[in-house]
């Protein structure tokens, strides 16, 4: 499986999914985990002897960029009556992304980072991941304080930084720093550090740089006024990773990013718990209508907090992170408007940090519309992560001891806790665990896919 995944990836852009997870670049074990996880969601266990036809069927057809899920054309072939061979009916799942339908490969996309902590150097490992096939998203720079009077040893703590991390563990590859052009090369890709104290000391087309993506990762400007600044020549969008103020669209893929217009040239993709609530959230309206909500949030301490006790312009966040749960208020419940504008209900929220470096739980108390039980609710959010538009956002999980950690480097938006969902009558209460780091990132290059022209459709296609 492993060369054929590879090989698809390389020559013809195709990324191997199964179950809404990618398989390139991934070990034995992690594949054969992969399938062992199906049964988690899908009731029952997955073997590579069911895939690997799907996966050699792919192999004879003359395939364009796209994403195609082995398990879910595993699971519709079971289902499907017809006396179809593999190769017949993988033909017709993916008719979409073959001969006169498929789409050709572009020229790929510049792509610029603005701040480079935690979210930022998540970014870029995402970003030169997908790298792989030579076309896409192109991390071109990095944009970091310091007007160019840093020593040599800046660049290379920061490559460092990008090479380990104390959650998400070492960068899979190989990275180099050449200090006299300020440039880090990893796997490869050759990406500038640009120092700069403001928007407006950068030339990006000095660099080669045209037609970029900026992504802002320093929430230092959250209004269209102040992200402006980025649209420097060089630049086409702006992209912030924080939620945006006045007029600024708040996007969560997979719910509105296809209200983006072409011309819109900036664009937030709200915050990381606004993610995770509001694609359930659609779930759940969109099935069971919901009346009214409230989310909490014990979220993983950030660095905005302080080590120890010290002075913090906000209440209570002064106090140290490690040691203490401290309260503070949370802006996704107001964001749910923005993302969802159709949803009537009114929404509140609250925030309690808690001594976790990564991964946080949203508990959302919904009252619906109409009364149901637990087992509808549960079938309808496993089928939801499962077939719908919403599986790359979605994930569903039955394990009995989950927590946190185990949580670490998901790729989704949520993750629904089965065990801990509970309902009565119209009142349902959902636990959604989610990567506030590393989840929140893939939602960001989703949407920077997005609005680039490079995200590729899915075969088989999800359910409406």
């Amino acid at each position: 499986m492993i060369p054929i995944i590879g090989k698809l990836h390389r020559e013809r852009d195709v990324t191997v999914l199964l179950h809404s997870r990618s398989l390139v670049n991934k070990s034995v074990v992690s594949i054969l985990k992969t399938h062992r996880f199906a049964r988690q969601i899908a009731g029952e266990e997955l073997s590579v002897v069911e895939t690997l036809p799907f996966l050699q069927a792919l192999t004879a057809l003359d395939l364009g960029p796209s994403q195609i899920d082995i398990g879910m054309l595993a699971a519709t072939y079971k289902g499907d009556d017809r006396g179809l061979s593999v190769a017949e009916f993988t033909a017709e799942a993916v008719a979409g992304a073959t001969g006169a339908n498929k789409i050709e490969r572009g020229e790929g996309r510049d792509v610029v980072l603005y701040g480079f902590g935690r979210i930022g150097r998540l970014v870029a490992r995402l970003l030169i991941e997908k790298a792989g096939s030579g076309n896409g998203l192109r991390l071109r720079a990095i944009v970091v304080r310091g007007g160019g009077e840093q020593s040599a040893e800046d660049i290379v703590k920061r490559a460092s930084l990008l090479r380990r991390d104390s959650i998400h563990g070492q960068f899979q590859g190989t990275i180099t720093v050449d200090e006299a052009s300020s440039t880090i090369f990893a796997n490869g890709n050759a990406i500038k550090v640009i120092y700069a104290n403001d928007p407006s000391e950068v030339d990006y087309t000095a660099y080669g740089i045209k037609n970029a993506i900026l992504i802002d990762n320093t929430g230092k400007w959250r209004d269209r006024e102040g992200l402006s600044q980025h649209l420097r020549p060089g630049i086409d969008k702006v992209v912030l990773t924080a939620p945006g103020k006045g007029d600024v669209p708040n996007i969560v893929h997979g719910v509105n990013h296809d209200t983006v217009k072409p011309d819109e040239q900036i664009l937030s993709c709200a915050s990381c718990t606004t993610n995770a609530i509001v694609p359930p959230l659609k779930a759940m309206d969109d099935e069971f209508g919901v009346e009214r909500g409230h989310v909490e949030t014990v979220h993983s301490f950030t660095n905005d907090q302080n080590l120890l006790d010290n002075y913090h312009k906000a209440e209570r966040r002064g106090r140290s992170a490690p040691l203490n749960m401290v309260i503070t208020e949370t802006g996704a419940a107001s964001a749910v408007a923005k993302a969802l504008p159709d949803l009537k209900a009114r929404i509140t929220g609250s925030s309690i940090r808690v001594p976790v470096p990564d991964v946080s739980i949203a508990i959302l108390n919904l009252q619906l519309s109409r009364e149901t039980s637990r087992e509808e609710v549960l079938d309808h959010l496993r089928e939801v992560s499962l077939t719908s538009p919403l599986r790359r956002q979605i994930d569903f999980t039955t394990a009995p001891d989950a927590v946190s950690s185990d949580f670490i480097g998901s790729r989704h938006a949520s993750i629904v806790d089965a065990g801990a969902t509970k309902v009565e009558g119209d009142n349902a209460i959902l636990y959604l665990w989610y990567d506030n780091e590393f989840g929140y990132s893939c939602q960001v290059i989703r949407v920077v896919q997005h609005v680039s022209g490079v995200e590729y459709p899915t075969f088989p296609s999800p359910a409406v």
